[in-house]
C-alpha cells in the first residue's frame, strides 16, 4: 500500500511558483475514470467538469495540485482514509466522513438515479424506493463502494442477503453489464450513466423517482490536510462562484449549483451542514 502512495503524481497538476503558493503542501488526488466528470483523455491528461472546477480552485488559491494514477475505488477511499492521497471528487458530507475529512463548500449539483432498459422500463416506474425491490426481488447492479443515501443503506443487507446485488466498478463495466442482462436495473449518477450509454449506444432510460439529488464537495484527509489549507481552497472557491467562472465551466457541461447551496463569501467552510453521497 505504501509503494502505491508514492507513485509519481505526473498524470496532470496544477502549479504555482515556490514563492506564491498559498497552501503548505501540493495536494495529491488520484484520478477516475467517471466521465464527463473526470477522465484520462486521448492526450494522457486529466479532463472533465470535476477536473476543470478542481484546476480552476487551486489556480486561484495559488496552490499546488498533483492527480496521479487511478487506483480501485475501495484502495482510493482506504488510501484516502491513512492521509496517503488528500482529495476527493464529488463527495457528501456525512457525519462519519466529518471524523476523519474536512469538506469545501458545495460546487456542483448531482443525482443518482435506477436505470432500466428501455424497452422494459414501464414495469418499474412505480418502484419509489429499495422495499419494493426487495419485495419483488429485482435485481440490481450497484457501484461497489460509495454513499446512496438512508433508504439504500438500510436494505443494503437485505438485498445482499437475497443475492440482488451485482457490484461493477466503473460505470462502463455497468452499462456492459445491464446491456448483457446481469441484471434488472442499473444504480448510479444520472450524468455519467446517460454519458456512458451514449458511449455504448445503448438505449436506457432513468425511472422517475430519484435516489438522491444534492449538491457535491471536494473532500480532503484531515490525515494529511490542514483546516488552514481547506479554507484557502474554499475562499477561492468562493470567488470564483462570485465572479461566475464556475458557473460558466457548469454550463459546458449542462450542469448547475442550487442558490442555496452556494459558498458564503467568506469562503468558511461549513462544517455543520449535513449532506449525503460518496
Amino acid at each position: 500500500m505504501k509503494q502505491l502512495a508514492v507513485i509519481g503524481f505526473t498524470l496532470s497538476a496544477v502549479y504555482c511558483s515556490a514563492a506564491s503558493l498559498a497552501c503548505t503542501k501540493p495536494i495529491k488526488m488520484a484520478i477516475e475514470q467517471w466521465p464527463p466528470y473526470a477522465y484520462t483523455d486521448s492526450k494522457g491528461q486529466a479532463a472533465g467538469v470535476d477536473i476543470e472546477i478542481l484546476k480552476a480552485v487551486f489556480a486561484e488559491a495559488r496552490c499546488t495540485l498533483q492527480i496521479g494514477p487511478e487506483l480501485p475505488r475501495k484502495r482510493r477511499q482506504v488510501m484516502f482514509m491513512e492521509g496517503q492521497i488528500d482529495l476527493m471528487l464529488a463527495a457528501s458530507e456525512t457525519p462519519e466522513r466529518r471524523e476523519f475529512s474536512w469538506f469545501t463548500a458545495p460546487y456542483r449539483d448531482e443525482s443518482v438515479s435506477l436505470f432500466a432498459l428501455i424497452n422494459n422500463a414501464e414495469k418499474y416506474y412505480s418502484l419509489d424506493g429499495f422495499a419494493p425491490i426487495l419485495n419483488r426481488k429485482i435485481s440490481l447492479l450497484i457501484p461497489n463502494a460509495g454513499w446512496y443515501g438512508e433508504d439504500y443503506k438500510k436494505h443494503y443487507f437485505w438485498l445482499n442477503e437475497a443475492r440482488l446485488l451485482s457490484p461493477f466498478e466503473t460505470f462502463s463495466q455497468g452499462m456492459k453489464m445491464l446491456g448483457a442482462g446481469r441484471a434488472q436495473l442499473l444504480m448510479g449518477d444520472t450524468g455519467a450513466i446517460y454519458y456512458e450509454a451514449k458511449q455504448q449506444r445503448i438505449a436506457v432510460t432513468a425511472l422517475p423517482t430519484q435516489i438522491l439529488s444534492e449538491p457535491v464537495r471536494f473532500m480532503l484527509s484531515k490525515k494529511s490536510v490542514t483546516e488552514a489549507d481547506t479554507e484557502v481552497l474554499n475562499a477561492a472557491l468562493a470567488r470564483l462562484e462570485k465572479r461566475g467562472v464556475l458557473k460558466k465551466i457548469r454550463q459546458h457541461y449542462g450542469l448547475t449549483l442550487t442558490p442555496m447551496s452556494s459558498p458564503a463569501p467568506n469562503g468558511v467552510t461549513s462544517q455543520l451542514a449535513i449532506h449525503r453521497r460518496t
